[in-house]
């Protein structure tokens, strides 16, 4: 069994909010330079296709802003407990698609984003059940 401190409840509200605040400001907004409010130092990064710090998530969000300039992420649902918090997302990169599903992770310190994990799955065309994926 993994122990992680429960944190009191205001403090988890404010763990969800900074995520919030994050999506909104890198994926909506796009706002590239505006993230670093966020990000804590160090910054350690699970996905492969990131670099760890402040500048390899910033380098990561251009390339998806260029990319799909169109992109929108929507928060369907998060978790928090102790210093992490989980975020259900359904991203989607171009007006139309179906879109991504993803489960993120984040472990804050002192209210910034210090770790990131991730995990992605395009939602099909089809599926075996009605019940959807975000």
């Amino acid at each position: 069994m993994i122990e992680t401190p429960q944190g009191s409840r205001s403090e988890l509200e404010g763990n969800k909010q900074t995520v919030l605040a994050f999506y909104e400001t890198a994926f909506n907004r796009k706002d590239v330079e505006a993230v670093a409010a966020f990000i804590g130092d160090p910054y350690v990064q699970h996905n492969p296709q990131i670099a760890d710090g402040l500048a390899g998530l910033q380098a990561r969000l251009r390339q998806l802003a260029d990319a799909f300039p169109d992109l929108r992420v929507q928060v369907k649902r998060m978790l928090a407990e102790g210093d992490h918090v989980a975020a259900h997302v359904h991203a989607v990169r171009v007006p139309g698609q179906r879109g991504v599903a993803i489960m993120d992770m984040f472990r804050l310190k002192d209210g910034k984003l210090v770790e990131h994990w991730d995990v992605m799955q395009d939602i099909p065309e089809q599926s075996q059940n009605s019940n959807g994926m975000v």
